[in-house]
């Protein structure tokens, strides 16, 4: 994360902490703006380089004496002591959608729920809507956010799994008593949201690799919770469950690497009498062609029938084209030139700058003044350069479905991402009608995150998914499988859906940053989970092929 977007969470976390404890109004809005105000900074680095940052207006001595004490020492005493002195239930509650400082400081005052189960027993008991300013819905919307935020605190996302179970992986594989170290159940899947991690061991003594590996997890702060015939289950610090199954059988690590990566529904298909030395063994005995393990799901077996799979040819060796980023234009943290050396450095052979347009202003978004600035640094670019960077924008979806831009402006783009990042409480119908008016604008090339969810955090909004897909068939606009791990939005069972009404397909890591870029490998894992084909990816389309599709309704270049 950048020095600039560390001030502007440390500044919000300092006012939400300062409004739960009821301090004063001023402080809290003088925070609440400065953090606003660093976000709409283009020059922040040059600024705080030259010590100019005291002549921006809005920030006076206390923020600056903040963001000083930040860069000084690494952390601000009086964000300190408003964690210390702020009761954990109101800091908690803060994660309920919905939930302001001045709502949980009432219930607080009002109420003082120990925890979240024992707000969730007031809610149960009606006591909530008693409250000034509470309804029964509001109750409703509570226990809802409870369950989510229950469900959700024993899993952990995709690439945090990856990062956890690697490390695992590498202390398994330094002990004498590996052969062989794979991930098996939801890892080897790619299921977006992860239960537990699950490893399978190849190893040459049962009873030695016991004992070692107790030993290595423990020197890495795991905890052993339970032991069975060939099977260790452990928990971290954060309670993730970890769990090795180990066989000293190559026949048996063979059947149980095939057991323990297909959902049950999967596996049934399958004669698993015989002794085997491979898993294509396992296919072929059952005259099933081979499935990758990320389609070995029941929702695809049902959707599709094991004998119909086709599996994915996708890699990202197969891309040309490198879509939806952002830049320091907007929120980004790299430079248009380092974005685009990153991805020509990884392979890309063109690429369509998409910062945030001009509603956007959380974000930093372009208005029509400062797009024609950044329009002639693309032309330097692209005059400088064996590549060309084309001009795009994630334009936002407002709520009557008008992109914000007017088509006088919106004519002067070369590739437009449609996106939603505001109002996501419409019911079904009017979201549904404002996304599909939206794809139904001729300067619209690509739906992004098509629901708006964020996996744990944020369910989709309320829209009939299919009549969306369905829109961007019929209006030749593609769909984005956003590679961000928060998001992997299209949903790999709707994207099922997508392939059938022969909608295209672009996949992108909606990267803020160099490190962002590397996103995408989780989208193709996801649109590989899907089924998808090269050949259905615009983003694998040579660049005269793109050039048609941009040119496709308006006339571009």
């Amino acid at each position: 994360m950048s020095l600039k977007k560390e001030l502007i969470s440390l500044l919000e976390d300092m006012s939400e902490l300062m409004e739960l404890k009821g301090e004063n109004k001023f402080k809290i809005a003088a925070f609440k703006n400065g953090a606003n105000i660093l976000r709409q900074l283009d020059n922040f680095e040059e600024l705080l380089n030259q010590n100019e940052l005291k002549n921006v207006k809005g920030i006076g001595k206390g923020l600056l004496g903040v963001i000083n004490e930040f860069i000084d020492e690494g952390e601000v005493k009086e964000l300190n002591e408003l964690r210390s002195t702020t009761p954990n239930i109101m800091v908690e509650m803060l994660q309920i959608r919905g939930m302001g400082a001045k709502k949980i400081k009432l219930i607080y005052d009002e109420l003082s729920p120990k925890d979240l189960n024992d707000l969730e027993e007031l809610c149960r008991q009606n006591k909530i809507q008693n409250l000034k300013g509470f309804s029964k819905k509001t109750e409703e919307s509570i226990i809802d956010e409870l369950k989510r935020i229950k469900e959700s605190s024993s899993k952990i996302l995709l690439h945090h799994a990856f990062m956890i179970g690697e490390h695992i992986k590498k202390y398994l594989n330094e002990l004498k008593s590996v052969l062989q170290c794979e991930f098996v159940g939801e890892m080897r899947r790619i299921r977006e949201v992860i239960s537990q991690i699950e490893l399978i061991c190849l190893v040459n003594s049962d009873k030695i690799f016991h004992q070692d590996c107790i030993n290595i997890l423990h020197e890495n702060n795991l905890v052993l919770i339970t032991e069975e015939n060939n099977k260790l289950v452990f928990v971290d610090s954060r309670k993730i469950r970890i769990v090795i199954h180990y066989f000293d059988n190559e026949i048996v690590f063979i059947k149980n690497k095939f057991l323990l990566t297909g959902d049950k529904s999967f596996v049934n298909n399958f004669d698993l009498s015989k002794n085997y030395k491979s898993e294509q063994e396992i296919f072929t005995s059952s005259k099933i062609q081979f499935i990758i393990p990320e389609m070995r799901e029941h929702e695809i077996i049902e959707k599709k029938g094991i004998q119909n799979i086709s599996n994915s040819d996708l890699e990202l060796k197969a891309f040309r084209g490198f879509f939806h980023f952002h830049s320091t234009w907007s929120d980004g943290n790299n430079s248009i030139k380092e974005m685009i050396d990153e991805g020509s450095r990884l392979g890309f052979k063109y690429f369509a700058l998409c910062d945030h347009s001009k509603s956007a202003y959380y974000a930093n978004g372009l208005n029509e003044k400062r797009l024609i600035e950044q329009h002639k640094e693309i032309d330097e670019i692209n005059k400088n350069s064996d590549f060309r960077v084309y001009k795009g924008i994630e334009s936002d979806i407002l709520k009557d479905g008008f992109l914000d831009y007017s088509d006088e402006i919106l004519k002067q783009f070369e590739f437009v991402v449609a996106s939603i990042h505001s109002i996501f409480n419409l019911e079904e119908d009017e979201m549904t009608r404002r996304i599909i008016s939206a794809i139904e604008n001729p300067y619209t090339d690509l739906l992004a995150h098509p629901t708006g969810r964020l996996l744990l955090t944020r369910d989709g909004y309320k829209v009939n998914i299919h009549k969306v897909i369905d829109a961007c068939s019929q209006n030749d606009v593609a769909i984005e499988i956003n590679a961000n791990p928060h998001r992997l939005d299209l949903d790999w069972r709707n994207i099922l859906y997508a392939r059938e009404r022969g909608v295209k397909f672009s996949i992108n890591p909606d990267a803020h940053s160099i490190d962002g870029i590397h996103d995408i490998n989780y989208g193709i894992m996801i649109a590989r989970k899907g089924g998808i084909l090269a050949s259905e990816v615009i983003n694998c389309f040579e660049e005269n092929d793109f050039q048609k599709f941009i040119n496709r309704k308006v006339k571009r270049i």
